[in-house]
Parts: structure tokens; sequence; C-alpha cells
């Protein structure tokens, strides 16, 4: 029981430290850059584009290559070793080590080794864009949690001012000063604020999972955020002209260079296809030898008694007998080092290939290389034409969203002063609960504008400042 106990209050205590700890925008980007997975899979990629580079430098070194091979004869057959027939069932086994180098071949390694490290670069690239674009998206969702709580805390202010107006209405109409409908009236306004104050802490938990969801974060029960005070926003005097921002951006934004890149790996793609036109100069050495069952060495030599092969006669005429010995041989197969060393042969050759007619296939690809070529220079053209355009979106976004700031903070200034006249009003009972809860709720929806307009514009700034390569904080 004891164990038990201590358990829940270890589960308890680590559950209470996790709800107490509350997460930074900064600190929300720099766990999404560690753990998110559309970053994870682009530094995968890159390592795929690192190996291709080392692939790439590798391919022009010598390639070496071994084999070996064992094959079973039966019947008559030569000897592949000695060129002799023989009627006996044999084995044989050959080994060899061989190896090529190319030469030459129109330069195709070179600019493959040049093609693979500029998409290398691209590929880091490709993981800044990654990085930068969910940065932006968590600066946007935190945005959106923050919007989502000044919306609650809205909402609740006005349902205290409702509880406090149901209050005193209903001791004025058990006073008899007002009629029971007024109390009716405020009841169901007071339903209607906590209906809202329900659908925006509804709001609040989808911006907090959204958040949570773009973390990789398995649960988002326990999740709070640092709120920072912003109601002091930027001025208009803060924003930068659009040329200056695009200036920024060219040389900062991965986007242009990346596009650059590629434009850079299709002229290498180009220079490849261009090299299949040139002929192809190989060197290969060989080595091999070999072992077969078939070739025999003599082990032993014993002579056999002399018979008479024919006669002679000396000088003086006198007849001779000739005589001649025949000897005995037993054979054993020759041992397989010393076959090994006697059936080494060394090869080196030189291959020349010379493209004549392949069916116009180098062509095609020069061809289609040329169109991807001119391709990607336009998408050069079109990735810095597309950056001007998003800043001028952005800039024009953020300057209409700063004037809607003011003019909704303008109205609520006005609307203020014009609810506190009929707060004053209702409080002397000059005023119906109707005409009072049409101020209060025309109040309570300037409120709501003006909060999303400072956070409207706000995310505009904070767009802006992703393109000049500011990073995104609060």
């Amino acid at each position: 029981m004891k164990k038990q106990i201590l358990i829940f209050l270890l589960i308890s205590l680590s559950v209470l430290g996790y709800t107490q700890e509350k997460w930074t925008l900064e600190q929300c980007v720099s766990y999404a850059m560690e753990n998110n997975i559309q970053i994870k899979t682009q530094e995968l990629n890159l390592q795929i584009n690192e190996n291709q580079v080392l692939s790439s430098k590798l391919s022009i070194l010598p390639g070496l290559n071994a084999g070996a091979s064992e094959s079973f004869t039966l019947g008559r057959s030569v000897d592949p070793y000695s060129n002799e027939f023989t009627n006996d069932n044999f084995s044989s086994s050959n080994f060899q080590i061989s190896s090529s180098l190319t030469l030459f071949n129109g330069l195709q390694q070179y600019n493959s080794i040049k093609k693979a490290e500029i998409d290398e670069k691209a590929g880091k690239l490709m993981l800044e864009q990654t990085r930068n674009n969910i940065s932006l998206a968590i600066a946007s969702a935190y945005l959106n949690i923050l919007y989502a709580m000044d919306l609650v805390d809205v909402a609740k202010q006005q349902k205290s001012i409702t509880d406090l107006q149901l209050k005193n209405t209903t001791a004025l109409v058990n006073s008899g000063s007002l009629p029971e409908q007024n109390k009716y009236e405020i009841e169901a306004q007071l339903a209607n604020e906590e209906l809202n104050i329900v659908n925006y802490e509804n709001q609040l938990e989808i911006a907090i999972l959204n958040l949570t969801q773009i973390l990789e974060l398995e649960n988002s029960d326990m999740f709070a955020i640092v709120r920072p005070d912003i109601d002091n926003i930027d001025t208009e005097s803060s924003l930068l002209s659009i040329d200056q921002i695009y200036f920024e951006a060219l040389q900062k934004m991965p986007e242009i260079e990346y596009a650059q890149l590629n434009y850079l790996s299709s002229e290498k793609n180009l220079a490849i296809a261009k090299g299949s036109f040139y002929p192809r100069l190989t060197m290969s050495a060989s080595y091999g030898t070999g072992y077969s069952s078939a070739r025999k060495a003599i082990d032993q030599i014993t002579p056999a008694s002399p018979y008479l092969s024919g006669f002679a006669t000396d000088n003086t005429g006198t007849i001779l007998d000739v005589y001649q010995y025949s000897f005995d041989y037993t054979y054993i197969n020759k041992p397989f080092g010393d076959q090994l060393t006697e059936n080494a042969s060394t090869a080196i050759a030189f291959n020349l290939n010379i493209p004549i007619f392949n069916g116009l296939q180098a062509r095609t690809n020069v061809n289609n290389s040329k169109i991807y070529l001119e391709q990607n220079k336009l998408q050069v053209d079109q990735a810095r034409k597309d950056l001007y355009k998003n800043i001028q979106q952005a800039h024009a976004d953020a300057k209409l969203a700063l004037k809607q700031y003011f003019a909704t903070n303008k109205t609520l200034q006005a609307m203020d002063l014009s609810f506190n006249y009929t707060q004053k009003r209702y409080d002397q009972g000059l005023l119906n609960s109707t005409d009072y809860n049409v101020a209060k709720n025309n109040l309570s929806k300037i409120q709501t504008d003006l909060i999303r307009a400072k956070y409207d514009y706000i995310f505009k700034l904070k767009i802006l400042d992703f393109y000049r390569g500011v990073s995104i904080k609060l």
C-alpha cells in the first residue's frame, strides 16, 4: 500500500511539474527543429545527397572484383589447363581478380561529382526552407492561442458584467421597480454569454491542439504557453519599404539560391549528357589461375628387366645385341599449390569505345537537358518575381492590418464612452434591458474585432520579419 501511494505521489509530482512548465515561442521553435517529422525527413534527404557526393567521388577510383568457379566434367573432354584429352571424370577450379579504370569518358564523372555537390547544397537550402516554414507555422499557431485566450478573457468579462446586471435587476424586480420580464431577458443574455465562453474555450483547445501537433507532442492536455505582453505593438513607422525588405530577402531567403542551384545542376546535367558523344577509354587488368584434378604428376619411376630390342655392329663388324630398359610409372594428382603457380596468368587491356549510332538516344538526352536548363532558368526568374510579389502582398497586408487596428481601436474608445453613458442611464432606470444588451453586445463585438486586428497585424509583421531573415520571436 505504501509503495502504491509513493508511486502515485511521484506521478502526481511529475504531472504537476509538467503543468507548471510553459512554453515560449522560442522554445516551441527550438523543440520543433529537433522533433518535427517534416524536418527529420528533409534531414534524411540531405544525408542521401551527402552519400551521393561520396559515391560520385569514389566512382573515379579503379574497380576491383574477385571471383571463383568450380566445374565438374564427365566423359571424354579436354583438360582446360593441359589442353590434353582425357577420358576420366574430373573437376576444375578457376580463380580470378580483375580491375578496371575509366581513363576518359567525356568528363562525365567530373561533371557528375560537381552536380552531386550542387544538389547537396540545394538539399541544405531545402532543409532551411522547411525549417523556416515550420517556424512560421508555429508563430501562426502560437498567436492563434493568444488570440483565443484574449477572446476567452473578453467573454468572461462580459459575463461578469452580466452577472452584476442580473443581480441588480433581480433586486429591482423583487422590489417591484421593474417587471419580471427584464430579469428573464438578462438571464437569456447571460446564457448566451456562457455559450460564448464555451465556444471560445473550444477554439482555444483547438488552437493548442494545432500547435502541439506541429511540435509532434502526443498529449496537449497539459500544454501551456507563456503569455507575453504584446499590448504595445509597433506603429507604421517601423515598416521598412518593399525594396528594402526585398533586398534583404534576396540575401537570406533560401528559395532564390535553391532555384539558382537547380539551374547550375541542370548545367552539369547537360554537360553529362554531352559527354556521351565522346569516345570512352578504359583500362583493365586481370590475374587468374586454376586447378584441375585431371592434371597428373609422376610420383615414382621403377625400371623393369632389360629386353632385346635389336642388333648393332661395331667397327670390326661384330654383331652386338642391343638391350633396352622399360620403366613403370606411378601418377598422382598434381598438388593444388603447384597448379595455382603454374596456371597463373596476367593480362592488361585497353578498350576504346567510339559512339557512332545509338538510336539518337544521346542527342535526345542532350536536347531534353537543354529544355530542363531553360525551365530552371525560368524558375530562377519566377522565384525572384514570386518573392517580390509575396513581399508586396505581405507589406500591403501589414499596412492594412495596422489601419484596421487603429480604426477599430478608435471605434472602441468611442464605444467605451457610449457604453459608459448607456450604463449610467440603465442604472438610473432610464434605459430598458434590451437596449442595454444591444449596447453591451456591440461593445463586445468591437473588443473582439480589436483583438483580431491586433493579432492579425502582429502576424503580418512576423511574415515581413520572416522574409528579412529575422528570427521569429515575441
